[in-house]
C-alpha cells in the first residue's frame, strides 16, 4: 500500500509577521518557489505521491496554488484545521485520511529527499533528529541506544544537541497516544506530548539523524535557506536576454522575461515569470525575484527576496532584506544592511545571528523618493514611507511615515 503524508500547514507563523498577514508561513517563499512547494518535491522524490495537507490559516492559498498536486504528479487531499489547538491536533483529524503506516512532518521544512526516503524505509514509529550547534529555542530529545528515551519541547536547558526536525514516521499507535493527551502550558495539544505517551507505555520510538536539514521561524531564516537552496542551482532561462547584458553562474529566468542591455547579473539567481530586469542594474547572488517584478536603472539588489509584483525601478540599493508582494520603492530608496560597529543586528531583543540584515517588509508598502532603512527594520504591510524619511525600528501594519521615524 502507498505510504501517505501528513502536511501539517494550517499555521500562520506569527513569527514571521509582517510576511504572513496574508499567506500561511509554509507559502513563503524561497529560491522562487513556496517553502512548501520545495518540500513536496523531495518526497515527491523519495517515492510520495500520496498527500494530506492539513490546512487552515489563509487555506485558501494553499489550495489555490498547489490544486489537486496534478502538476507535480501527485494527489492531494485536504483537511481543515479550523481551530489551530496544536500538532496533536492536526494530526487528529487525518485518522481516518491514512493507513497503518504514514509520515507527519511540518510544511516550513527544508529537507532532502534523500533523508526522507531513509526514514520511510522503518517500520514502526520514527523521529527524524539533526545535531545542531546550539539547540536553544528548538526542541530536543534524549536517546538511549537505537531510540529515543525522552521528548523536551523548547526547554530553557536542552538536554542535547539533537534537534526534533518536525518529520515524523507512525503508526496508528500515535492515535492512541493522541487521545490521551492534555492540554500543554501553551494550551495546545501537542505531538512531542503524545510521542512522550507512546514510549511511557512501552512503545517503541527509534530515530534516525538526517544529513541536510533547515527549519525556517523567524523572517531572516528564510534568507538562510534562500542562499541554501539557491547554492544547487542549474541555469534555465526562457526569458529573454539582451545584447550587453552579462550573465554570469546560475541564472533562472521564467517565461515573458525581458533582461535588458546593460544589466549585470551574478548567480545564483532566480527570476520568475514576466518581469522586466534593468537596464543597467546589479543583481548579486543569492538574490530571488518574484513573477511580475521590475528592478530598473541603477538598482542594485543582493542576497534578497523580492515577491511577486514588486516594483524597485530606479537609483536603489536592496541588500540582504525580505521585499513583501505589490511593493513600489520610489527612486533613490536605500535598505542599510550593516552597522558602522559591525556588530550583529537584533530585532527587538532578539538575536538575529546576522551582521547583514536589511529590511523585513510586508506587502503593499510604497517609499517615496530619497527614503532610507535603518538595518534590521520591520515595515507592516500597506506602509507608505514618505519622501526623504528615514525609518528604523518596527513600524505596524498601514503606518504612515512623513517625518524621520527611529524606535
Amino acid at each position: 500500500m502507498a505510504l501517505k503524508a501528513v502536511i501539517m500547514a494550517a499555521g500562520e507563523g506569527k513569527r514571521m509577521r509582517p510576511l504572513t498577514y496574508n499567506r500561511p508561513k509554509v507559502m513563503l517563499p524561497v529560491a522562487g518557489k513556496p517553502i512548501l512547494e520545495h518540500l513536496l518535491v523531495e518526497m515527491k522524490q523519495a517515492g510520495i505521491k500520496e498527500f494530506v495537507f492539513v490546512a487552515g490559516y489563509h487555506e485558501e492559498k494553499v489550495k489555490e496554488y498547489f490544486d489537486t498536486g496534478e502538476k507535480w504528479e501527485v494527489n492531494i487531499e485536504y483537511v481543515t484545521q479550523v481551530e489551530q489547538a496544536g500538532t496533536a491536533d492536526a494530526v487528529r483529524i487525518v485518522e481516518n485520511y491514512v493507513d497503518d503506516r504514514f509520515v507527519v512532518t511540518n510544511g516550513d521544512i527544508i529537507i532532502d529527499s534523500k533523508d526522507i526516503k531513509a526514514i520511510t524505509e522503518g517500520s514502526g514509529n520514527s523521529i527524524g533528529l539533526f545535531k545542531v550547534d546550539d539547540p536553544n529555542g528548538l526542541g530536543t530529545v534524549e536517546i538511549k541506544g537505537d531510540f529515543i528515551k525522552r521528548v523536551h519541547e523548547k526547554v530553557e536547558k536542552p538536554p542535547s544537541n539533537l534537534a526534533n526536525t518536525g518529520f515524523y514516521l507512525f503508526t496508528r499507535d500515535i492515535f492512541k497516544a493522541i487521545a490521551q493527551t492534555p492540554l500543554s502550558r501553551r494550551d495546545e495539544y501537542e505531538l512531542t506530548d503524545s510521542i512522550q505517551w507512546l514510549i511511557d507505555n512501552n512503545i517503541k520510538v527509534a530515530y534516525r539523524e538526517l544529513q541536510r536539514w533547515m527549519d525556517t521561524s523567524y523572517p531572516w531564516d528564510l534568507l538562510i535557506a534562500n542562499e541554501y537552496l539557491l547554492a544547487d542551482l542549474d541555469s534555465d532561462i526562457h526569458g529573454e536576454v539582451e545584447k550587453n547584458a552579462v550573465i554570469k553562474g546560475a541564472i533562472s529566468v521564467g517565461k515573458g522575461s525581458v533582461i535588458r542591455s546593460g544589466s549585470y547579473i551574478s548567480g545564483p539567481v532566480v527570476i520568475g515569470k514576466d518581469c522586466v530586469i534593468g537596464p543597467n542594474c546589479y543583481i548579486r547572488p543569492s538574490t530571488a525575484i518574484g513573477n511580475g517584478c521590475h528592478v530598473g536603472a541603477a538598482v542594485e539588489i543582493k542576497n534578497s527576496i523580492i515577491m511577486n509584483g514588486s516594483k524597485i525601478p530606479h537609483l536603489s540599493y536592496v541588500g540582504d532584506s525580505i521585499i513583501g508582494e505589490d511593493c513600489n520603492l520610489g527612486a533613490g530608496t536605500k535598505v542599510a544592511n550593516l552597522k558602522l560597529n559591525n556588530k550583529e543586528i537584533s530585532i527587538e531583543g532578539k538575536d538575529t545571528g546576522r551582521r547583514k540584515l536589511g529590511v523585513i517588509m510586508g506587502d503593499g508598502v510604497e517609499t517615496g523618493i530619497n527614503s532610507s532603512i535603518n538595518v534590521g527594520t520591520i515595515v507592516g504591510s500597506n506602509s507608505r514611507i514618505g519622501p526623504g524619511t528615514f525609518v528604523s525600528g518596527n513600524l505596524p501594519p498601514k503606518s504612515r511615515v512623513f517625518v524621520s521615524k527611529s524606535n
